[in-house]
């Protein structure tokens, strides 16, 4: 297998292919340890908040995922995603990607590819106050630190449906194990197509 691909389509080399329900799990047969799978749903202006929230509800519900738990990432999404329509620009793109059947991790993906600021607020220690110059547009990004226990990362990407340069903010998904990821899985395994829905 050829190493992965690494760039601002991919800058952590993520394997994507087309999600199986039958393979979901971590005792599926043929399925590697490190499988990982991204689902990716293109949402429309104007509803990007609702949709987000619908996806992750959808997902982690499929999960068993507790209720208190599914709240709060419907929180740090629906931020995300209302920054995306406030401060950036289509097309928006939400990805859920799962390692060995268990859904990890979400971005937000926006076509405006400046990061300005929002590395630095979501590196902040999270006893750390957003600094008052950032304060107006900080708040929702500290909350997004704060209900993702401060696994959450901002990064360059490209969109799927333009493959033009993007970015991406996204956080670990709770799962039932407790554990949480600090930054998108890392397969060395070469990339496939990823399965992609328009929202209506």
């Amino acid at each position: 297998m050829p190493p992965p691909s690494y760039g601002p389509g991919n800058p952590f080399g993520v394997r994507t292919e087309r999600l199986d329900d039958s393979a979901r799990g971590t005792g599926a047969p043929g399925k590697r340890r490190d499988d990982v799978h991204m689902l990716v749903r293109v949402l429309r202006p104007g509803s990007v908040s609702r949709r987000a929230r619908a996806v992750v509800r959808e997902v982690l519900q499929a999960e068993g995922i507790s209720g208190e738990e599914i709240a709060d990432a419907e929180t740090v999404v629906a931020e995300l995603a209302a920054n995306c329509e406030w401060h950036a620009r289509p097309p928006y793109e939400i990805r859920v990607l799962s390692l060995c059947g268990v859904p990890t991790w979400c971005e937000l993906v926006d076509g405006d590819p400046d990061l300005g600021w929002i590395p630095a607020m979501l590196d902040l220690p999270r006893a750390h106050p957003p600094l008052d110059l950032l304060a107006e547009g900080g708040r929702g990004l500290t909350l997004v630190r704060e209900l993702s226990q401060g696994h959450c990362r901002a990064y360059p990407t490209t969109t799927f449906t333009t493959d033009t340069p993007a970015k991406a903010v996204a956080f670990a998904l709770p799962t039932r194990s407790g554990t949480r990821l600090t930054c998108p899985p890392l397969p060395h395994l070469g990339r496939r197509p990823a399965r992609v829905r328009l929202e209506p």
